[in-house]
């Protein structure tokens, strides 16, 4: 079996060029003839396609990248299966997905949505992202690299790190932990809650307002925003200095950093819905807190990222939920359960530990893709 992967080639440090570059190194390590390439590489893309001749193209991405992962091998009479995520609703490209005779999605809400939104059940399968376990691996915390860390953000080693990662944080639910957080601030042992986001444009204004947030809550002295650029080979350490994983996210694919926070054995707090349902397991090696409140649009305005005119306006034939917001009153209760409980704390990042290398490991998603391939289409 011949693959071609595209995706954000060489790879950044952004979840979509993880999840691509997981799959790809998966596929050469059980022994595939693959090769990678940049996902808008039209001339390089070619250059795969006719000296290559591969079996598949899968692509990873949103439906808005349809014309680089779908329509482009198609032009050139290659077989497309692209893995996708979706960003609360699929507005475009419907007829050309539903001519696919195969589509992953990373969850099993992403599937929902898409089924939801028009796309044909019977071509969709779910494919979870890999997660490289022997890079993130329960820590020696009194290593030197986890110390200094710690030491580099502020944090004690007698405090409790609390830690969120994004490209922001609210969309993370930092919002609703720091709230959690004020709740319980003179019951809970010393602690420092950490937000590490993504340095671009649209995150000045929010973190901004996060701030502003902490300060009229009074915790300010506790919250650190870092912004600073870095790469994969730093997450396992930055993930492994903390004591607890946050993330009850406003909308989320997959949740890749609660996944690697579980093989860096580390206590998850998310939201009980969308892919933390797949990902995640309730008081085994995560809370997660109840749906407190749906946003819901009856409208949307896209443009040409979405494959459509600037300013077009799609109006919901019933409300579309954009986001979620987790219970901030769970939140706290389960934050001030593990604050207080070290073995609580061990025990469930051992669980989680086990279930990420028993189902997410990079190698064991790797051969399940090449199961549906051979179910699915029959080629070997």
């Amino acid at each position: 079996m011949k693959i071609l992967v595209l995706y954000d080639y060489p790879p950044s440090p952004g979840g979509l060029a993880t999840q691509g570059d997981l799959l790809f190194r998966g596929l050469k390590e059980i022994g595939i003839d693959a090769h990678a390439v940049h996902f808008e590489s039209a001339q390089e893309k070619e250059w795969y396609y006719r000296w290559f001749e591969p079996d598949v193209v899968v692509g990873v991405g949103y439906w808005g990248h349809t014309p680089h992962l779908i329509l482009h091998p198609q032009r050139y009479g290659v077989l497309p299966v692209p893995w996708m995520v979706a960003d609360g609703y699929i507005a475009n490209y419907i007829e050309v997905l539903n001519n696919l005779p195969l589509i992953l999605v990373t969850s099993n809400w992403v599937k929902d949505t898409y089924i939801r939104d028009g796309v044909k059940q019977d071509i969709i399968e779910v494919l979870p992202v890999g997660c490289d376990t022997d890079a993130f691996n329960p820590p020696d915390m009194n290593d030197k690299k986890i110390v200094t860390v710690r030491e580099a953000l502020g944090v004690s080693q007698d405090q409790i790190m609390i830690l969120t990662v994004g490209g922001d944080a609210a969309s993370k639910g930092s919002q609703e932990v720091m709230q959690a957080l004020a709740l319980i601030d003179t019951k809970i042992p010393d602690w420092k809650y950490v937000c590490k986001v993504w340095p671009q444009p649209r995150t000045v204004a929010q973190n901004l307002a996060d701030m502003k947030l902490a300060t009229d809550l009074g915790i300010e002295k506790n919250v650190v925003y870092t912004t600073n650029v870095i790469s994969r080979n730093f997450m396992p350490y930055l993930i492994g200095a903390c004591d607890i994983y946050a993330a009850p996210s406003r909308l989320e694919g997959f949740g890749m950093p609660q996944v690697e926070a579980g093989a860096c054995g580390k206590p998850v707090i998310g939201i009980k819905a969308m892919a933390m349902l797949d990902t995640l397991v309730h008081k085994e090696t995560a809370f997660l807190a109840r749906v407190a409140q749906e946003v819901r649009l009856r409208e949307a305005i896209l443009g040409e990222e979405s494959g459509f005119e600037n300013g077009h306006r799609i109006v919901f034939p019933r409300p579309h939920t954009a986001d979620y917001r987790a219970s901030i009153y769970d939140i706290a209760d389960y934050l001030f359960k593990l604050m207080t409980d070290s073995d609580l704390r061990k025990t469930m990042g051992m669980a989680g530990r086990k279930r990420v290398v028993e189902l997410f490991d990079y190698r064991r998603v790797a051969r399940k893709f090449i199961e549906i391939m051979s179910r699915r289409l029959s080629i070997s």
